[in-house]
C-alpha cells in the first residue's frame, strides 16, 4: 500500500510540474536533434565537383589577376614612382611579374611577389618563407583570372539546377527573390567581389529570368558558396516523389503553408537555427524557429501555424 501511495505522489507531481503555460517545460533541443531532424536538403541532386588549385610556386610571369576593390593599393609598397594612396587599381587587371627575395627585419627571408599596372610596378609583401606557400594563399582584392577561366571552360552552356534562392540581379547585381531546384543554362563565369571571387551567371530555363549567385573557390572562410553547394547535376524533384506538386512549387519559391511536413517545410526554408518541444492542450507542438522571427508551429509532424 506504501509503494502503490509513493507512486500516486510521483505521478501527481509529474502532473503538476506539466501545468501551466508549458513553455517553462517546454524540452529545448539540441544542435544534434536539430541535424537529424532536419537532415540534410544540400544533399538532394548529384553534384558536379568543379575546383581549382594552384599555388605561388606555380605562377608564371604574364599571369593575370583582376582588382575587386580600390583598397588592394593599401597591399603594395610605398613607390616615388606614384602616389599609392591616389591609386584607383578596382576594375582593372594586374600582371603578375615575378618574385623576389628579401631579408626581413626578424633576419628571415621572405617573399615579395611582383606586380605590373601598365607603367607601375607593385611590390607586395608576403612576410613568408619561400616554402610556405600553400594552395590556400591568396592575395587579398585579387581573383586570379586562371581561376576564372577554368570555371568558365567547364561550366558555359551547360544546364544545372540551382539549390539556392539567394540570386542577384544579373544587370543591377542587386539582391533579388529567387527559387531553388529549377533548371538554368550558365551564361557566364566572371571575377567576382572582395568577398567571393567568382560570379556565375545563368538563365532559368522555364522562364528566362537571367540572374548570378556569388561563388567561392574553396579557399574563403565561405566554403558554403561553392559551385559543389549551390547547383546540381540531376533534378532533385526525382528525389521526393512523395511530395505533391502543389507543394513542391511552393518549395521552390520558398514558401509554407498548413499541412507541409517537417521535410517540405525544410525544403522551402531550409535548417531552422533552433528547434523546441513544448507541451500544449492537442499534445506535444514543435516550434521551429528561423532568423528575422519566422517560427514554424507542428503537430504530429504537420504544420498548423
Amino acid at each position: 500500500m506504501r509503494i502503490h501511495l509513493h507512486l500516486f505522489l510521483a505521478l501527481m507531481a509529474c502532473v503538476a510540474a506539466a501545468c501551466g503555460t508549458g513553455v517553462e517545460t517546454g524540452k529545448r533541443v539540441t544542435d544534434r536533434d536539430v541535424a537529424r531532424v532536419v537532415g540534410h536538403a544540400s544533399q538532394a541532386g548529384t553534384a558536379l565537383s568543379v575546383t581549382y588549385s594552384d599555388s605561388v610556386p606555380m605562377w608564371q610571369p604574364g599571369k593575370r589577376f583582376f582588382v575587386t576593390d580600390d583598397n588592394a593599393r593599401l597591399l603594395f609598397e610605398h613607390s616615388r614612382a606614384f602616389d599609392r594612396d591616389t591609386l584607383h587599381l578596382a576594375g582593372r587587371y594586374l600582371t603578375y611579374a615575378g618574385c623576389d627575395t628579401v631579408l626581413s627585419l626578424d633576419g628571415r627571408r621572405v617573399v615579395n611577389l611582383l606586380f605590373d599596372d601598365g607603367p607601375r610596378h607593385l611590390v607586395y609583401r608576403t612576410s613568408k618563407a619561400p616554402g610556405e606557400f600553400t594552395p590556400s594563399f591568396v592575395v587579398p582584392f585579387l581573383v586570379n583570372m586562371d581561376m576564372v577561366e577554368h570555371y568558365r571552360s567547364r561550366l558555359v552552356g551547360h544546364e544545372f539546377y540551382v539549390m539556392t534562392p539567394i540570386w542577384y540581379d544579373a544587370g543591377s547585381e542587386e539582391m533579388k527573390r529567387g527559387r531553388k531546384f529549377v533548371k538554368v543554362t550558365v551564361d557566364d563565369v566572371a571575377p567576382g567581389n572582395k568577398v567571393l571571387p567568382l560570379k556565375v551567371i545563368f538563365t532559368a530555363r522555364d522562364n528566362g529570368e537571367r540572374a548570378l549567385v556569388w561563388l567561392s573557390s574553396g579557399n574563403e572562410l565561405m566554403n558554403n558558396r561553392t559551385f559543389d553547394a549551390l547547383f546540381a547535376l540531376n533534378d532533385p524533384r526525382q528525389s521526393y516523389p512523395h511530395i505533391g506538386d502543389a507543394h513542391w512549387q511552393l518549395i521552390v519559391n520558398g514558401h509554407v503553408d498548413e499541412g507541409m511536413t517537417k521535410e517540405e517545410c525544410r525544403l522551402a526554408l531550409g535548417a531552422p537555427r533552433s528547434i523546441a518541444q513544448l507541451p500544449d492542450q492537442t499534445g506535444l507542438r514543435e516550434v521551429w524557429s528561423y532568423d528575422g522571427g519566422v517560427t514554424l508551429h507542428f503537430v504530429d509532424g504537420l504544420l498548423v501555424k
